[in-house]
Parts: structure tokens; sequence; C-alpha cells
């Protein structure tokens, strides 16, 4: 859920990177910090512990306006890509107000990515939340490999819904924004 900052006239509110081990989520981060306007944007911090890792970092995008005097900040977080890590990912997902699901276009991760949608809608049934009423966007990253499913089965699998989706190469950027804006601007919508 969204934190008001009186002092600051800020709406603060939490977007997390979800998906399998190895997808891009990390790399989704580290692009969106690039290029963000370091004037706008806070640390990146790594949550690490011997065996997992979280990313995280905040920023507040220029181009979505204020609401009712208040400007929106970001606070971009990954969860760890493994299922086994699930205490994590879920503690992550508390007060969350929208969720990107980079899935990994690989052939062979299919069942990763199914895995890990599954995790995602359990861990948000725990909380009592509905990803159907929550921002969401898929990412189905790793388009320039070899060996990728088309878009068709990826949708078949992971987007039965038909929620916005991207295509996406995260390592050149590819998808990265166009994702994060169609969340971000969901969340603002829903704020509205």
């Amino acid at each position: 859920m969204s934190m008001i900052n009186y002092a600051s006239r800020e709406i603060n509110c939490k977007v997390v990177y979800y998906g399998p081990g190895l997808g891009g989520k990390t790399t989704n981060l580290e692009y969106v910090y690039s290029k963000v306007n370091p004037e706008t944007k806070g640390k990146m911090i790594s949550l690490a512990t011997e065996t997992d890792r979280t990313l995280f970092f905040d920023f507040l995008p220029i181009d979505l306006g204020e609401i009712r005097g208040f400007k929106t900040r970001f606070h971009l977080y990954t969860v760890p890509g493994q299922v086994y890590y699930n205490a994590s990912r879920k503690l992550i997902l508390k007060g969350v107000d929208g969720i990107i699901f980079v899935a990994d276009s690989q052939r062979d991760r299919a069942e990763a990515n199914i895995e890990s949608m599954h995790n995602l809608h359990e861990n948000l049934s725990s909380y009592g939340y509905d990803l159907t009423q929550i921002p969401f966007a898929i990412q189905y990253n790793k388009r320039d490999v070899d060996n990728v499913q088309t878009m068709d089965e990826l949708r078949a699998q992971l987007n039965p819904d038909g929620v916005g989706d991207f295509e996406g190469i995260a390592t050149e950027g590819v998808g990265v924004f166009d994702t994060l804006r169609a969340v971000s601007k969901l969340v603002v919508k829903s704020l509205s």
C-alpha cells in the first residue's frame, strides 16, 4: 500500500520485479538505475545474505506528474529468483503497489517461469491480495538469445488474462522502460 509523506509531499509506491532466477530482474533494475537522473534517485541498496540478494532503490519520475499536489516516488525492488527463498520473496511483496513479472523467454526456462508465476499468486494470496486487482505487467526478457519461445507460447503459459506485456532485452534496455512505465501509470491511476 502506498505511503504518504506529508512533509515532503510525496506518495511512496512500491513496485516489485518478480520472476525466475537469472531471468533479468536485476538487469532491469540496474538498467533503470543507470538511466534515471541522479538528482531524482536514491542509492541502490543490495540486501545480501549468504545465499540470496535483493536490490532496492527509489526514484522520483518527473513525467508522471502530481496527484493532488503530491509527487509520486517509486521504490523498486527485486526478489531473489529461486523459489526456495520463498520467505524473502513473500516478505518483499508485503505492501506492494505494482508488479513486473520478468519471464525468461528461453524454451528450457518455461517450467521455471510457470513455477515462479504460481509462486507469485500463492504469496500474494497469503496477504489477501489478488493479482487481478494490482497494477501488473509482464516482460518477456532475453528475446535476443537462441531457442526462445514464441510470444504466443509465452502468453498462453503466463498471460491468460491479457495484461500488458512487452518483449525485452534488458541488457540493452529494450522494453525496460516500456514495462516500468506501463506499471507506473497503472499505479498512479489506482491512486487517483
